[in-house]
């Protein structure tokens, strides 16, 4: 393995996450314009992968965040509570009683079925999490008092305001200097780019970022809009076929980006809202690792299988395994999450470890 891990004897946490966490309001098989009830969860890309790590796989982890102080962001607290993810690093802004200075965020969301694919509709403007900046975390206390063995956060935290790209590339930056290893998802955006810049300023803090970065994981619209690179014949349906397209744009990803120690994607192909062909790629120390293909994964939810496929590799290697290993538990992961409601993991590690070996889907009593 390529990746020099603090031992968990010497830190606090295994994993902290950087990023927002909003409130999903889910309309369960029916559509948000004719909804007249919601189920709550909770949801945020950096988040899901802490909580899954805790969840699925029993690691400590934690959350950098903010919340207006409200009954709302009370409520996503009881939620993070409830995935046994450490609180203590959230940041209080206090609420003005309106939303006109700070608000929580809110993310209305359909599955999809069928011919009808899944639908996001956030409502985040002037969250809490939005105004955080340089200097709101000590991150010397965290990395090197404390002590964190994984940093993962991610372009969507990123992109989030001027200020936000700053905190990111402040956070990354401090936990090289601890021997924190550092992941970041890309997870492009083009809705919360448009209006600070567009894909010019995607490439500018992004790049930045990734000199900070070991662990990079994004697909390949990811590595074209955020770091600006290019290869024919792929495009956001990637399949199997076009595996080697995605394999030559890594090696011109590595080849300049010489800190990453690996690099990582899901390679979903969909057929419907419903049927995906499913499967994951992982560079890692000059080697390419497939993880096990799955035609015809049937979805119940398709919203956090890329984060659930992100803290199953992100557990392979704090295993101490290869990259080979780690992408089939982020397969397997991201597979079974999508399978329940919400954008978190309800796995288990055994089942994860079941899907490994071949497991199926008979009866279990």
């Amino acid at each position: 393995m390529s990746l020099s891990i603090r031992p968990q004897s010497e830190c606090k946490y295994d994993l902290i996450s950087l990023g927002e966490i909003m409130l999903r309001l889910d309309p369960g098989e029916g559509r948000i314009r004719t909804a007249r009830e919601f189920n709550a969860w909770e949801g945020g890309g950096e988040y899901n992968v802490a909580r899954g790590l805790r969840r699925c796989f029993g690691l400590n982890t934690g959350v950098a965040t903010a919340f207006a102080d409200n009954e709302i962001g009370r409520l996503i607290e009881d939620f993070i509570l409830q995935g046994g993810v450490d609180t203590s690093l959230i940041k209080w802004a206090p609420y003005d009683g309106l939303g006109r200075e700070v608000r929580n965020g809110l993310n209305f969301t359909e599955r999809g079925f069928g011919i009808r694919g899944a639908v996001g509709v956030p409502d985040r403007g002037l969250t809490a999490s939005s105004q955080l900046k340089k200097g709101d975390f000590d991150w010397d206390d965290i990395f090197g008092r404390q002590g964190v063995r994984w940093f993962h956060t991610g372009g969507i935290f990123a992109a989030l305001s001027e200020s936000t790209a700053e905190v990111t590339a402040e956070a990354v930056q401090a936990a090289q200097k601890y021997g924190t290893i550092v992941s970041y998802d890309l997870n492009y955006r083009p809705s919360l780019w448009k209006s600070i810049g567009g894909i010019q300023k995607a490439q500018e803090v992004n790049r930045e970022i990734a000199r900070n970065v070991d662990v990079m994981i994004g697909n390949e619209e990811d590595f074209t809009a955020c770091l600006g690179f290019e290869v024919e014949g792929v495009d956001e349906n990637i399949s199997t076929i076009e595996v080697d397209n995605f394999k030559n744009m890594i090696n011109q990803v590595v080849a300049e980006f010489t800190n990453f120690k690996a690099t990582a994607t899901t390679l979903r192909t969909v057929k419907t809202a419903t049927v995906n062909d499913w499967g994951a790629i992982c560079w890692e120390n000059g080697n390419f690792y497939e993880a096990t293909h799955r035609s015809e994964l049937e979805i119940l939810d398709r919203v956090g299988g890329g984060d659930s496929f992100a803290s199953g590799l992100i557990y392979g290697f704090l295993q101490g395994h290869d990259g080979g290993k780690a992408v089939n538990y982020g397969a397997a992961h991201g597979a079974l999450a999508m399978t329940t409601p919400g954008d978190t993991s309800m796995a288990t590690l055994a089942e994860v470890e079941k899907i490994m070996g071949g497991g199926g889907a008979r009866v279990v009593r």
